[in-house]
């Protein structure tokens, strides 16, 4: 089924004419495989076709077109805020039944390790592929990363009943790594969560761990940027999901607003804010962000905005390098390393 983005009447296509889930796309676009469990609004638009209710598990891809602003790079590299370099949109949604898109996406992989991208809070469908295009370009993950879309509402307002969205998608989450341990086998999953979604991402292990004994670990990298978790919470699960990942690294910052608003909100200290709660976490990689320069308002998706950080996450997902072969970081702890702008350079920053 294949979905339009340009106005109400585009018709939508018979299955039968569904391009194969391996086909290369032309020009500037790209495509991200998802993985969703939002509803079908009904209408066929595809910025509209999925909403922020809950519906059943659905897999396809997102056809997105990346326009080249080149007049704006030489301005963007040095600014001191984020100016984008391109704009990303969504063209059209390709829906695909669940086993040809596991079989396309394995075909794909050419035995490359697949990533999960699990999204935050405030984030609409359209959204969500967006930020998974970025990603997917920014960090060198083609044909890699799989876009696991919740639904949450994309309104400012509903931060509870994203929650709650949220912890209802735990389950299916929970289910889709399930076929992805099955399908790649055991430890060559990777997973990167932001803001909200971390929670689910945590609490999907947690049921992993209860429901599957593994003498080795069942997942190889759990990446957390920014997470949006009680860091209390989250250090009582620690000792239940590391065993089932080779590694866990997590991105803190003292200068994100978002979650220094869901900390006055909840009351307790976030997991993705720096500081002495993260003091006995001595199992996982701490990155600390605080020493970059905020390039977007929020403080709180260095991921997407900040170079940096994303060469950073790059060395990390892409080329599997430990943190004493990263570039740019500087140890300032135990397991705590200060990120440092990309141009300072590494013999500056002693390990």
């Amino acid at each position: 089924m294949l979905i339009h983005n340009t106005h109400a009447s585009d018709q939508v296509r018979p299955e039968n004419h569904m391009p194969a889930a391996n086909e290369t796309p032309t020009g500037d676009q790209r495509r991200v495989p998802f993985i969703t469990v939002r509803d079908k609004t009904g209408d066929n638009k595809a910025s509209n076709f999925f909403g922020g209710e809950r519906g059943v598990l659905r897999t396809g891809l997102c056809e997105m077109s990346h326009l080249s602003l080149t007049g704006l790079k030489p301005v963007a590299d040095i600014a001191p805020f984020y100016i984008p370099e391109e704009i990303v949109s969504l063209d059209s949604i390709k829906l695909l039944p669940v086993k040809n898109f596991w079989s396309g996406l394995q075909k794909n992989l050419n035995g490359r390790s697949p990533v999960l991208y699990t999204h935050g809070f405030l984030v609409s469908f359209e959204r969500s592929c967006r930020r998974a295009s970025l990603l997917q370009e920014s960090l060198g993950l083609k044909d890699r990363l799989v876009l696991f879309s919740w639904p949450s509402d994309g309104v400012i307002v509903n931060y509870t009943r994203d929650e709650s969205d949220l912890f209802w998608s735990v389950e299916p989450l929970y289910r889709t790594l399930l076929d992805m341990i099955d399908i790649f086998g055991a430890g060559k999953i990777d997973l990167a969560a932001h803001s909200l979604g971390t929670r689910g991402i945590m609490l999907a292990l947690v049921r992993l761990a209860q429901s599957k004994e593994s003498s080795t670990p069942l997942v190889n990298h759990v990446v957390l940027v920014a997470p949006d978790i009680d860091a209390a919470i989250f250090e009582q699960y620690l000792p239940i999901i590391r065993p089932l990942a080779r590694h866990i690294t997590i991105y803190v910052s003292n200068k994100d607003n978002a979650l220094a608003v869901s900390r006055q909100l909840h009351g307790y200290p976030r997991l993705g804010e720096a500081g002495a709660h993260l003091e006995g976490m001595s199992s996982v990689d701490i990155i600390d962000m605080s020493d970059i320069p905020v390039r977007y308002p929020s403080g709180h998706v260095y991921h997407l905005y900040h170079n940096s950080a994303v060469a950073d996450l790059s060395e990390l997902l892409s080329n599997g390098k430990t943190t004493s072969q990263r570039r740019n970081l500087k140890r300032i702890g135990k397991n705590i390393w200060s990120l440092q702008s990309a141009d300072i350079e590494a013999h500056e920053s002693p390990r």
